[in-house]
């Protein structure tokens, strides 16, 4: 197969375009009612689906954890040469929950979705149109602990969601996404003071309390504010990866802002790499508890029409959006 890169770099003007499609999974995950489950039934479908569309609720996070970084529509990413567009079209999900605190008082689960799809891209090969669809599996977990909060007759009242960890995440099929990109660190500044800081490579070690029991628990954020976020990496690729922070939808569908690579030393045969961005939180963005993400793709992820090219890890974390 021929390399994308090698014809686009053909032209001086960027023709090249390249789509983010993303349906949700095709089969809808099974819902427990609260009349008929048991206490961990109940939390076991919190884990999995729990959203109404408020974005009111920290439980949001959970139910939104896979349409918060696939989004739907196509994606504009200004800062490519020619790459105006690319993403995945997610075509199911598969969820498992598994119980690694199940006390009286403290429910701890560990979340894994496995997520199938395709990834598109379209571009010009000459001057012909030509696009690729790669399909892809990956993998994802998060955990979430539900602390006990009353004892009546109703699930729901009686426990809430108290901590969730960021989400950890790569593709395992076409290729394992960690075998390639590893991040190891990630800073959030927020009006150019440091306000978080996440450590990998297993993002899950990473906690946040909810807003129920601790109103400082996760990031928050104001329109207008302004927010750097710095990667750090290592990679085994001699090309530069292409790195991403995406975040909640505005007007026109999913937000993807693309990072810098600011500095590279080589050890060994891999390379450790800092990526940074500066941006501001957009006035119509809605308020509420979100999930954001960054990844790392290779480069011949998206610049080769190979569908065995395609190597992404990613992290994720919540964040709030207040008046």
């Amino acid at each position: 197969m021929k390399s994308l890169k090698n014809y686009l770099g053909l032209f001086t003007i960027p023709v090249c375009f390249i789509f983010l499609l993303n349906i949700t999974g095709c089969n809808k995950e099974n819902s427990v009612t609260e009349a008929s489950s048991t206490e961990n039934e109940y939390i076991q479908n919190e884990a999995i689906q729990s959203t109404d569309g408020s974005n009111d609720d920290d439980n949001e996070i959970l139910g939104n954890e896979t349409i918060d970084f696939e989004g739907e529509g196509a994606v504009a990413d200004i800062g490519f040469d020619s790459l105006k567009m690319y993403g995945r079209r997610v075509t199911g999900v598969s969820t498992s929950v598994t119980f690694t605190i199940d006390t009286d008082t403290l429910k701890t689960v560990a979340v894994k979705r496995t997520i199938t799809g395709n990834f598109i891209i379209k571009g010009y090969i000459g001057l012909a149109l030509d696009s690729v669809s790669k399909p892809y599996i990956q993998e994802q977990i998060r955990t979430a602990a539900f602390k006990r909060v009353g004892r009546s007759n109703a699930h729901r009242r009686n426990w809430k969601l108290y901590q969730v960890s960021a989400v950890d995440g790569h593709t395992t099929s076409p290729q394992a996404g960690k075998s390639n990109i590893t991040m190891t660190k990630i800073e959030i500044y927020k009006n150019s003071t440091l306000a978080l800081t996440l450590t990998g490579p297993d993002f899950t070690t990473n906690v946040f309390t909810t807003r129920f029991l601790n109103t400082e628990g996760m990031l928050k954020l104001h329109r207008g504010d302004d927010v750097r976020v710095k990667v750090f990496a290592t990679s085994n690729q001699s090309d530069t990866d292409i790195v991403a922070f995406h975040w909640a939808r505005n007007t026109f569908g999913f937000h993807r802002v693309p990072f810098t690579m600011t500095s590279q030393t080589q050890v060994g045969a891999n390379y450790d790499r800092t990526y940074e961005k500066t941006f501001t939180v957009y006035s119509n963005h809605r308020f509420g508890i979100f999930n954001s993400y960054i990844s790392a793709n290779t480069k011949s992820s998206i610049w080769n029409n190979s569908t065995g090219l395609f190597s992404s890890t990613y992290a994720g974390m919540p964040y709030r959006i207040s008046f």
